[in-house]
């Protein structure tokens, strides 16, 4: 059993797999970086100075009361908060992630479709008398001497 496994994981399908989900992650890692640390400090300039990461909603107050002035604070006072900045930096992250993959596969579908080559016009085409080949510019069969229709 352990050999079938060990074939079943040594697979190329497999192996390609977990470094694509590696690499994956990587990845989103550095988006979330690319995020949080260059895109959302000009947006919350533009919003009037906000972290938009330190938005917060005070569902129940903690053992110290109200208000926070951070996150971290609420959190330390032990209160219930609905953290709707971090889910907006979660959506912007997905949507340029989602946009690099779209950016990435439409690069590949062009190479693609750059490296496949139209298939070349026929050369030959049928005499309709003899069935036999002859050439596209051809006037009369070769074989047959029937005269034929120019196409």
């Amino acid at each position: 059993m352990f050999k079938e496994f060990r074939e079943f994981a040594m697979r190329g399908n497999v192996v390609d797999m977990a470094v694509g989900i590696v690499i994956g992650a990587a990845f989103g890692t550095i988006i979330n970086s690319l995020v949080a640390d260059i895109i959302m400090p000009p947006i919350g300039i533009l919003l009037g100075n906000i972290d938009m990461s330190n938005l917060f909603a005070v569902l129940k107050e903690g053992k110290v009361a109200g208000p926070y002035s951070t996150l971290a604070a609420a959190k330390a006072a032990g209160a219930v908060t609905l953290n709707y900045g971090f889910f907006v930096n979660t959506v912007i992250s997905f949507l340029v992630i989602a946009f690099s993959v779209f950016l990435l596969i439409r690069s590949i579908n062009r190479l693609r479709s750059q490296r496949e080559t139209p298939p070349a016009a026929p050369t030959t085409k049928e005499c309709p008398f003899c069935l036999s080949a002859i050439p596209v510019k051809a006037v009369r069969c070769a074989h047959c001497t029937s005269e034929l229709k120019a196409s």
